[in-house]
């Protein structure tokens, strides 16, 4: 893709973030298709913060009481105010 392809894309998928930058939602861009690899790079090359992974416990009731922790892959990306300018 082009980077006035990606440009384009970004913008119409992100939205207004609290901060004053705008968020745009990993799954947005996957279900754009081909190409995602390269929209991801593009916006961490502009600064964006991925949402922090989330861990969390999950204990299932069993014959041995398996306890195990499943992570969440970064579902959000926050780009800094004036980065898709």
């Amino acid at each position: 893709m082009e980077e006035d392809e990606i440009r384009v894309l970004v913008k119409r998928l992100a939205r207004p973030h609290p901060s004053g930058g705008t968020v745009i939602e990993r799954a947005a861009i996957m279900a754009e298709g081909t190409g995602s690899t390269e929209v991801l790079s593009w916006i961490l090359a502009r600064g964006a913060v991925p949402e922090a992974a989330v861990e969390r416990e999950s204990t299932r009731q069993g014959l041995h009481g398996v306890s195990d922790t499943a992570v969440r892959t970064t579902s959000r990306f926050v780009l800094p105010a004036g980065a898709l300018d």
